[in-house]
């Protein structure tokens, strides 16, 4: 729901961040600033910064950044009107009721009936498991030694063998034929008309991060039983595999710093009874780079617990490499000698579990150990090939640091000579076109360590422009002459710089009140990464000044070639490239204090 800027600055100006952010985690005053370990990322040093006097939180470690609505939206995993509706509940403040359009109000009927129906089959299967004609079932679950309290809270549940049972059951509840195929649970047969999907199987519902049922899977209960092992939902309108994760309604709130990923439900279910309440698992498909991005939300930090066969090697593999296009580290327990973690729970109990997740063992030095089995080290020339492919997957890393400590790393542990693998690294860099030194970071910061697109630069030089405008307000009266709104190519850019210019002028600045701007979690996120983004570390008053004029510089020559490009369009287009060779003439020149 859209609410008026009034009333959300309202309700922001009546949540003082650190009073909202301490209600959730412990703040401890550190100078004029707040700290403690990162919510949404693993830590033992605290990194998370929360600044009374602007309304904003940062993290120096994994970079999120806003203000007392985006921390509840990040920390809740909820949208803006909720992260809003939440302060205001807090801070007593009265909201209005939304107003939807006809399309609007009917869509989102049809979705809550949609939940309204797993709800309901959910309570028919969970009924069913704790009658006399779920003793099969009930059996099946105590072999699998969970407990009652366990089998509750996941809301296990037994399809009986007359799938039509249910659809009596969804009948008598008022739900037509058409919604329950809609949701997945039936589907049309030509002969017998609509047939439920699952009979005579546990049954697991699949839940949102919000608890509501979206999906379930259901498992034959021995190798007699006909049909696939695992039985899920399709995908509806309502659950979309790629981006839900089996047991994350529960993991998100674990804080423990991690995720544990696992392949199946059962495994997730033991590890939780076993008091791992951060473990999750796909749902019945490969890990995706959109359930990465789910994960991403609460930890850098992910352990794969995955089946020791050979898929579920493969599937690790594969998992890692999302993780790291992700920005997210991983490291693999070794199930050894068991299969998966539920064998392993089972068998040497919760404390060797512990063991094994500390020894974890990093992904890349596991990619290399499975690369190892490819290849006969006996042979000479097996051997020179896969010290080749140690060096062609070295070239992936792009920091000379940490290329350097894996390059020792993987030199001790295959006994190769260190300068001799750090040469066939080099050669093999030249042939592939792999890593190149990075040159040394300019002072201005314009440039990270990563390597950035073009593009990516034009962005970070306009980030650091209004970051250092946060920091120094007083700066914009000494360069207003030289910079506009439109000197920000980035249109969401754009408008934060209009606003803020003005709140400035008007001596009414307030990064926190800006970000309220937008309604939509990634726009808030990119706002608030504006005013966040971390400043070249400088000791002289020279050096910041240069810096500064540095960035001011690189922002008007991109809006100049910008606008260059685009001079054919229009007389207000080449108006702003004519001002904007002047004023770079005019700042080559300059010299502009920040006192």
């Amino acid at each position: 729901m859209y609410y008026p800027e009034e009333l959300i600055e309202e309700v922001r100006q009546k949540s003082d961040i650190v009073d909202v952010i301490s209600s959730y985690v412990s703040l401890q005053k550190k100078g004029s600033n707040y700290m403690c370990c990162c919510p949404f990322h693993g830590e033992k040093t605290p990194s998370f910064s929360v600044n009374r006097t602007r309304q904003i939180y940062k993290c120096f470690g994994c970079g999120e950044g806003g203000n007392a609505v985006t921390f509840v939206m990040k920390y809740e995993n909820c949208t803006f009107p909720e992260a809003v509706k939440i302060l205001a509940q807090r801070a007593g403040v009265e909201l209005p009721q939304p107003e939807y359009s006809e399309e609007a109000r009917q869509r989102e009927t049809r979705r809550q009936r949609l939940f309204e129906v797993n709800k309901e089959a959910a309570k028919f299967y969970y009924i069913m498991l704790r009658n006399e004609r779920g003793g099969k079932a009930k059996e099946y679950l105590d072999k699998r030694r969970l407990s009652e309290e366990t089998c509750k809270n996941f809301g296990l549940g037994y399809a009986p063998t007359r799938g039509e049972e249910l659809l009596a059951y969804l009948h008598q509840k008022g739900f037509s034929d058409d919604l329950i195929r809609d949701v997945g649970l039936a589907k049309i047969d030509e002969r017998r008309g609509t047939m439920t999907q699952f009979w005579n199987r546990v049954m697991f519902p699949i839940q949102d991060i919000n608890h509501r049922v979206i999906g379930f899977g259901g498992r034959i209960m021995d190798s007699e039983d006909n049909g696939p092992k695992y039985l899920n939902s399709p995908e509806t309108e309502i659950f979309d595999k790629s981006r839900n994760l089996y047991g994350m309604n529960y993991a998100r709130t674990a804080r423990t710093g991690n995720i544990i990923l696992c392949e199946g439900y059962m495994d997730v279910i033991s590890m939780h009874q076993a008091g791992f309440t951060q473990a999750v698992a796909s749902l019945g498909t490969a890990f995706t780079p959109g359930q990465a991005g789910v994960i991403k939300k609460y930890t850098r930090e992910v352990l794969l617990a995955y089946d020791s066969d050979g898929a579920g090697v493969k599937a690790a593999l594969r998992a890692i490499r999302i993780l790291r296009d992700a920005g997210m580290s991983g490291r693999i327990i070794n199930m050894s000698p068991y299969k998966d973690p539920d064998e392993f729970i089972k068998n040497l109990g919760q404390s060797a579990f512990q063991e094994r997740m500390r020894n974890a063992e990093n992904a890349f030095l596991f990619e290399v150990r499975m690369l190892e089995r490819e290849f006969d080290l006996n042979d000479p020339e097996g051997k020179t090939n896969f010290h080749s492919q140690i060096a062609r997957k070295l070239c992936d890393f792009s920091e000379d640091v940490e290329r350097e400590n894996y390059l020792e790393a993987v030199a001790q542990k295959y006994h190769i000579g260190f300068d001799n693998l750090r040469k066939l690294v080099v050669n093999m860099a030249a042939k592939t076109g792999g890593y190149a030194v990075q040159p040394e970071r300019p002072k201005s910061g314009i440039q990270s360590k990563n390597k950035n697109t073009p593009e990516e630069n034009i962005k970070r030089s306009q980030r650091l422009l209004l970051t250092w405008l946060t920091d120094y307000p007083q700066l914009y009266a000494k360069i207003k002459r030289y910079l506009s709104p439109e000197d920000f190519t980035v249109d969401l850019y754009s408008r934060v710089a209009k606003r803020m210019f003005e709140d400035i002028e008007k001596n009414m600045f307030n990064p926190a009140s800006i970000i309220n701007m937008f309604e939509e979690e990634k726009d808030q996120s990119e706002a608030a990464s504006l005013f966040t983004t971390s400043l070249p570390e400088l000791e002289s008053e020279q050096e910041k000044e240069k810096a500064f004029h540095d960035i001011l510089v690189s922002v008007k020559k991109n809006s100049y070639e910008y606008y260059a490009a685009r001079s054919g369009v229009d007389l207000s287009t080449l108006s702003k490239v004519i001002e904007g060779k002047k004023v770079l003439e005019e700042l080559s020149k300059t010299h502009i204090s920040l006192n």
